[in-house]
């Protein structure tokens, strides 16, 4: 609540002639990492042109093709998506 009460003037500013979508990007890197053969993900999202939040960790699976490693990285990334529009 300290915090809270501390940063009560910080916000997000939106100007008023920006469109205001949700606009999504991921990226994955088959087989990073030289050691397990994971993927490495990442995504981010915007909001307007305002980045709010991102994501990059190791995939916990092994993809066994590029298709895989990008449908692995779209369904987190769609997943991030909903729970930000709810």
């Amino acid at each position: 609540m300290k915090y809270l009460k501390g940063t009560i003037d910080v916000g997000l500013w939106y100007p008023s002639e920006v469109s205001l979508n949700l606009i999504d990007y991921s990226d994955s890197d088959f087989a990073g990492c030289k050691i397990d053969r994971k993927s490495t993900s990442g995504t981010c999202h915007l909001f307007g042109f305002s980045l709010i939040s991102w994501h990059s960790k190791k995939q916990a699976c092994v993809a066994l093709s590029t298709t895989e490693a990008e449908y692995i990285v779209a369904r987190s990334c769609c997943a991030q998506s909903l729970w930000i529009k709810q």
